[in-house]
């Protein structure tokens, strides 16, 4: 979440209501210091002035009293909306890949992307209406997972697709990029620099994939209809298993990458700008543990790498539910739980690389992909809600250590059990 932006004016754009508690001067005209993030994991960096707001502030809520849940609650919505296109539309977009390729797909996606990135800058920034309509198409950014996952996977032998396909995931580290640059962008530029610059580069990007890239040797498009397909991929035992821990690991990513400054903030009472570079520094690490991930799951199991990993994040959730000092325990429970969930998430798609059959990766990415979406999509509502009525974080960090705990003990035995019964029929 990028830092602070300057005012600037009252944001009475004639589109969307004011949100209740928040008198007319405190909405931002422009979308706060934010910009499409240029990651395929994270469709967007929130593009929206809520998300630059401060929910420590002591803004009315719908009783009249101080507090701060609407505000928390914008936030969360304004940035929920593209995660959730983003992700539900990774589905039928893995599916289409599948049938067409990552050489026509990226190109398409990169294209379509730049009409909401130009409308977010240039005019949908007006309005909390303008906000959510240019977010929901934004998301269609955020489904070039489900595109680049079964195109990089068709160029490498199972044994080495883990950190092929890890490399490839760590694009989710625009979200960085676009907290660390967006300021001086829209400082230099003014506020639609950033969508701008992001606009040229999907058009750039565009033109060269559909020029450069090439389909994998041996490629074979099915025939089978959409319907037919997707339905049989739900029915695949690693469709569902992968679904689940993406949504904790990937999912635990989104949100915190989304939500940490927030927390930052309200708990430690940071900056906005320190809370911006501890997030960024988050993303970094994660970003940097992916393709490690997938790189010691071809060489030890990705079941064991994500057992670990899950281990690690219920520890970190639960030394954080206690609040402890930032400086070093917060910040090593934070930092370990970031390299947990990057190794995690590289880890969940070297087990699809390897478990799921050749003609129906795209079609798993997608749905896997878009369990990893929605799993970050509830988090922040979460946690602003619990925040909102207790005005305390240790229900919602509590609920993260259980919940990785029991991702944890699924890994080491139903996972396992289906990854050695794949391993015995191909030996067969």
């Amino acid at each position: 979440m990028p830092p602070a932006h300057h005012p600037c004016g009252s944001g009475r754009g004639g589109g969307g209501p004011v949100p209740e508690g928040l008198s007319a001067p405190q909405v931002p005209r422009g979308p706060g210091r934010t910009v499409p993030g240029a990651g395929p994991n994270v469709p967007i960096a929130p593009p929206a002035p809520f998300a630059s707001l401060d929910p420590g502030r002591q803004d009315l809520d719908r009783t009249g009293r101080p507090g701060t849940a609407p505000i928390a609650a914008w936030q969360a919505l304004l940035v929920a909306v593209p995660v959730v296109v983003g992700s539900v539309g990774r589905i039928p977009v893995g599916a289409l890949t599948d049938r067409f390729g990552g050489r026509v797909m990226f190109p398409v996606i990169s294209a379509i992307t730049i009409l909401p990135v130009l409308y977010l800058g240039l005019w949908g920034h007006e309005s909390l209406a303008a906000l959510l309509v240019g977010g929901f198409f934004l998301g269609v950014a955020g489904t070039a997972f489900a595109v680049g996952v079964p195109f990089v996977n068709g160029w490498f032998p199972p044994e080495r697709r883990g950190l092929a396909v890890g490399v490839f995931g760590a694009g989710m580290g625009g979200t960085a990029i676009s907290a660390l640059t967006t300021v001086r962008l829209v400082d230099s530029g003014g506020t639609a620099t950033p969508f701008v610059v992001t606009a040229v580069l999907l058009a750039a990007y565009a033109v060269l994939a559909y020029a450069v890239l090439r389909e994998a040797p041996g490629r074979t498009a099915p025939t089978e209809p959409l319907s037919k397909r997707l339905a049989a991929t739900v029915r695949l035992p690693v469709t569902w298993q992968a679904s689940a821990l993406y949504a904790v690991a990937f999912g635990g990513y989104v949100a915190f990458s989304v939500y940490l400054p927030v927390y930052l903030k309200t708990e430690y009472g940071l900056s906005q700008a320190d809370a911006a570079n501890r997030m960024a520094g988050f993303v970094l690490l994660a970003v940097l543990m992916r393709p490690f991930g997938g790189w010691l799951s071809d060489r030890i199991g990705a079941v064991r790498v994500l057992t670990l990993a899950l281990a690690v994040v219920t520890v970190g959730a639960t030394v954080q539910a206690f609040a402890p000092s930032l400086l070093p325990v917060g910040t090593i429970a934070f930092l370990a739980m970031a390299a947990a969930l990057g190794a995690g998430s590289g880890a969940t798609f070297a087990l699809v690389a390897q478990l799921s059959p050749a003609n129906k990766v795209g079609a798993v990415t997608g749905v896997v992909g878009a369990a990893g979406g929605l799993g970050g999509f509830v988090p922040p509502l979460l946690m602003g809600a619990i925040y909102g009525s207790y005005g305390s974080y240790v229900v919602g960090l509590a609920l993260l250590a259980v919940v990785a705990a029991a991702a944890a003990v699924f890994t080491f035995s139903v996972v396992q059990q289906a990854a050695r019964g794949r391993r015995a029929a191909h030996r067969a």
